[in-house]
């Protein structure tokens, strides 16, 4: 299963994955974003959220 990734190194939490997918993306209480745990991850929003990120730090891992 595709999962998604963020890395938080390169992040700038800009937030704008989480005004794409939110259903996937969240912020946790830490502050940092944080992938929601799903048994499945809608690709197309995924996929969008990633080609909006203007870090790039939102990618697939295949696990």
């Amino acid at each position: 299963m595709k999962i998604p990734v963020v890395d938080l190194s390169q992040c700038s939490l800009c937030e704008g994955c989480i005004e794409v997918c939110p259903s996937v993306f969240k912020l946790n209480n830490a502050g940092y974003i944080e992938v929601v745990e799903l048994a499945s991850y809608p690709e197309m929003e995924v996929s969008e959220a990633i080609k909006c990120c203007p870090e790039d730090c939102i990618y697939w891992d295949k696990g």
